[in-house]
């Protein structure tokens, strides 16, 4: 059994997680009796963490105090959590790589030496490209974050590819992450039909409301979604080319972003792919390296015949 001491640590860890405990959960896990874990939940709750009792199940849940109650991780979520403040400090929403960092000194401070060598070690040997392009503004992050939690319609200024600013009026779903840019999947009211905005390019209008009843989302798999909004269906051409290697193969040389890769046989997959431009399009594929078959557009296997030709009489 542990001490006291101790197990008051180890019951404030348990009770950060997530979900509602039982009374006899907390038991078993703490290796004493319920009225043990009663008796323990009163000395938090005297020291000033609000634990939370559920009615009819005796469940305990933390619940959100005045104070930051001390932060609690095992081994494997401190490292976890330094390697994430360490890409947040070079990532893409603006303004928090000063507060990552300052977030990160603090952690190594309390670690033990072993994860400290663990994250120095793992930090010793990587190079971190800066991020690039746009980046995101954290409170507009957190405003239409909260506007997909609380189903509040959001209307927006949003700034297209082309430079002209609409206002939009959406009930936003959910923020999908691609490791390069943020995005918002919603319904977009004056549209009827589903959409795909970029974060970096919209500036919410507050007070979001009223409140609006979810849809189903468009697709399961809303990365999946995503990446054909953005990889194809957005294009003036839309192609279909089939890889001549497996999938897993295809995945590891073309980022999600460029185009969807589906499954044929253990031998051969599909690409599906877009491009305003179609010189642009029969470049890139010829830039795979991989053995392919262009099935459509039509204009896209004549633009290929055509730059075929020019090149190999540039070279005869």
């Amino acid at each position: 059994m542990l001490e006291t001491s101790a197990r008051l640590l180890r019951l404030l860890s348990l009770l950060q997680t997530p979900r509602d405990w039982t009374g006899s959960d907390l038991a078993e896990r703490l290796e004493v009796d319920v009225r043990t874990v009663r008796r323990d939940v009163d000395k938090l709750r005297t020291l000033g963490y609000p634990v939370h009792a559920t009615p009819g199940v005796a469940g305990y849940r933390l619940g959100a105090g005045a104070n930051l109650p001390p932060l609690l991780l095992d081994d494997e979520e401190a490292i976890a959590v330094a390697i994430g403040l360490r890409s947040a400090a070079s990532g893409a929403v603006a303004g928090i790589e000063e507060s990552s960092v300052r977030a990160l000194t603090k952690l190594e401070q309390v670690l033990p030496s072993r994860l400290r060598h663990r994250v120095n070690l793992l930090h010793s040997v990587t190079v971190t490209v800066p991020a690039t392009g746009p980046t995101v503004d954290p409170d507009t992050l957190t405003a239409v974050a909260a506007a997909c939690r609380d189903h509040h319609r959001l209307r927006f200024d949003y700034r297209s590819h082309d430079g002209t600013t609409s206002i939009r009026t959406t009930e936003p779903h959910r923020l999908v992450h691609t490791g390069r840019r943020w995005y918002l999947i919603g319904w977009d009211i004056d549209r009827a039909d589903w959409r795909t905005y970029r974060i970096d390019r919209l500036a919410p209008r507050i007070p979001t409301g009223p409140r609006f009843t979810p849809r189903a989302a468009p697709d399961p798999d809303l990365a999946a979604y995503l990446s054909r909004g953005v990889s194809t269906a957005a294009y003036r051409y839309q192609a279909r080319v089939t890889l001549h290697v497996p999938a897993e193969t295809a995945a590891e040389r073309i980022l999600s972003s460029v185009g969807v890769i589906e499954a044929v046989d253990p031998q051969n997959c599909l690409l599906h792919t877009g491009s305003n431009s179609l010189d642009e399009l029969a470049v890139y594929l010829g830039l795979f390296d991989l053995p392919l078959t262009v099935h459509e557009p039509p204009e896209l296997i004549t633009r290929i015949r055509a730059l075929a030709t020019r090149l190999n009489d540039a070279v005869r």
